[in-house]
């Protein structure tokens, strides 16, 4: 394989913004057991005192992820989260006018391998998400299980991130001033596993528990579709039925997250490596739909939203797939 070094008079600005994102990519794939690591090894050191005492903020502070966390809007507001805006880049595209007044769910499709089209636009404000939306605050749902890492579980709190239980969605959802915006990566994990570029699958025929969530509490639903997130990675290929794809859906049984194999660019080639692709993220918010509320919905209730939801997912990917490079004849996949 011939490696494609990249050149040396790369301009400052772009290295930077590299490096922002190598951090993130970090982040998100080894920093949670590396702040494991770290807890242990340091009760074995004459520094024991700081993992027992974390362990004893820890037990104090152990239900904040699941009421409301604990959102720091200096960092969120961080110049640095530019720098990440601008290595693809993503863009936040506004269609319809939110009442700040109401709280919402919004079903964030698809999932991709890293969601960086979802952390981004809603876990900072490089896209401006305060702007077009004034007066919404917005939390996205991330698997409870990172929130059991010790120090990791503070650093994406600090983001606005919350365990994507219904405890700690209903938490946010129940406020009654309303300007609670609960953002959802409805495909989850096993959608991870049909992010290859090209594709546009997406994990909903049989996900109704988003849908009771807003009926539970009146909250309006709001599709959205993140144009080129699948597009970051090359995936190898685990059509079902192959032994790659059983072992994966395997492990995200067992585990709760999926492992699927990818790999992008490199930091100084773009040859291979775990560095997304530059290519550019388009997310776009739909319209939302009204939704009454009723915390005892029945199943003929939970059927007429979900299919409601499904048609304006569609229609919001068909209106708006010509101007992000999709062909005419690509069309959504139910799964």
């Amino acid at each position: 394989m011939k490696i494609c070094f990249a050149p040396a008079d790369v301009p400052l600005v772009r290295r930077i913004q590299t490096a922002v994102v190598l951090q993130w990519v970090f982040s998100f794939l080894a920093l949670a057991p590396c702040c494991i690591v770290l807890f242990l090894f340091l009760l074995f050191t004459r520094f024991w005192l700081i993992s027992v005492l974390y362990a004893t903020w820890w037990y104090i502070d152990w239900d904040t992820p699941s009421r409301g966390g604990r959102k720091v809007p200096f960092l969120c507001r961080m110049r640095v989260w530019e720098y990440m805006r601008d290595y693809f880049p993503i863009k936040l595209v506004k269609t319809a006018d939110l009442d700040p007044r109401k709280n919402y769910v919004l079903g964030f499709h698809p999932h991709g391998i890293l969601v960086a089209g979802a952390f981004t636009n809603f876990c900072t404000e490089a896209t401006g998400f305060r702007q077009l939306f004034p007066g919404l605050k917005s939390n996205l749902l991330m698997l409870p299980l990172w929130f059991r890492a010790p120090f990791f579980r503070d650093y994406i709190m600090s983001a606005g991130l919350v365990p994507s239980d219904k405890e700690s969605a209903s938490y946010l959802l129940r406020r009654k001033e309303g300007g609670n915006a609960v953002v959802i990566a409805v495909g989850g994990a096993p959608e991870a596993l049909d992010a290859h570029p090209g594709e546009h699958i997406v994990h909903l025929t049989n996900k109704k528990g988003f849908i009771k969530l807003a009926i539970e509490h009146g909250a309006d639903l709001v599709p959205i579709y993140s144009f080129g997130e699948n597009e970051l990675f090359d995936q190898v290929q685990n059509p079902r039925g192959t032994w790659l794809r059983y072992i994966q859906e395997r492990l995200q049984r067992i585990m709760g997250v999926s492992l699927p194999l990818f790999h992008a660019r490199g930091v100084f080639q773009y040859s291979f490596g775990l560095m997304p692709y530059r290519k550019p993220i388009n997310t776009v918010v739909g319209r939302p739909i009204p939704v009454e509320k009723n915390e005892k919905p029945t199943a003929e209730e939970l059927d007429v939203f979900h299919q409601r939801y499904m048609d304006e997912l569609t229609h919001l990917f068909e209106e708006h797939k010509g101007n992000y490079g999709v062909p005419e004849d690509t069309h959504l996949l139910f799964q």
